[in-house]
């Protein structure tokens, strides 16, 4: 190693850390939307159209980050909404950026909430490819209600088991003499799951966890001044 490696180093490290190695994620980023339909405010929500990736549920607007194309992840959660909600990138008032949240199965979100200044029954040219239907709540239904609470297992595994029942080593423990242990299920753990039930929809995870932290991140400040 030479002098100017160290010198690399030290120019390349991040000025704001963030993810180690989040380039190796899938990462994505949405707009929570928040907009006033009958002098309420009410977070917007998206029906995903039949015959794409998780076809049936309920998203807020965004996708996945093009690094090519993309200058910043609020730079994805706009464009995705814009092209999304058929709307103009005018209206889109970001309020922020909340936390990166990172899922146990390689998915980090990037989510920027933000007021839409427009009138619900104008959103009429939604990309309709993606999505079914548009509709709103108002979000004090989740000030007043909290999500039911389940949870998936998750397990860090040196094996699999094929679909025909033969064992695939995915790590040679043995062969790089690593500790027996390591050699079966090292860590198992409960994620929690949080579900919304709404009155025509189920509204869970992601998008039930972008909902409770923004509800939480709501309540912050009137907390901290009682």
């Amino acid at each position: 190693m030479e002098l100017k490696q160290l010198d690399n180093l030290k120019l390349n490290l991040p000025a704001n850390p963030n993810i180690l190695k989040k380039r190796l994620y899938f990462n994505s980023a949405v707009i929570i939307p928040i907009i006033k339909v009958n002098d309420q405010y009410c977070f917007l929500f998206e029906l995903r159209a039949k015959g794409i990736h998780q076809e049936g549920e309920i998203c807020f607007p965004g996708g996945r980050y093009e690094k090519h194309s993309d200058k910043s992840f609020l730079d994805c959660a706009v464009r995705e909404t814009v092209e999304e909600l058929g709307i103009s990138k005018d209206v889109i008032e970001v309020l922020g950026c909340m936390d990166t949240l990172i899922t146990p199965y390689g998915v980090t979100v990037d989510s920027f909430p933000a007021l839409l200044n427009i009138d619900f029954n104008e959103i009429v040219n939604y990309d309709k490819k993606e999505v079914e239907e548009i509709f709103t709540i108002p979000i004090s239904f989740f000030i007043n209600n909290e999500p039911d609470r389940f949870s998936v297992q998750v397990e860090i595994t040196p094996f699999i088991t094929d679909e025909n029942g033969n064992k695939v080593t995915l790590v040679p423990v043995t062969e790089l003499g690593l500790p027996p242990r390591y050699s079966k299920t090292w860590h198992n753990k409960k994620h929690p799951v949080l579900a919304y039930k709404t009155e025509k929809y189920i509204i869970w995870g992601i998008t039930a966890n972008l909902i409770h932290e923004t509800i939480y991140l709501m309540g912050l400040a009137e907390a901290s001044s009682n």
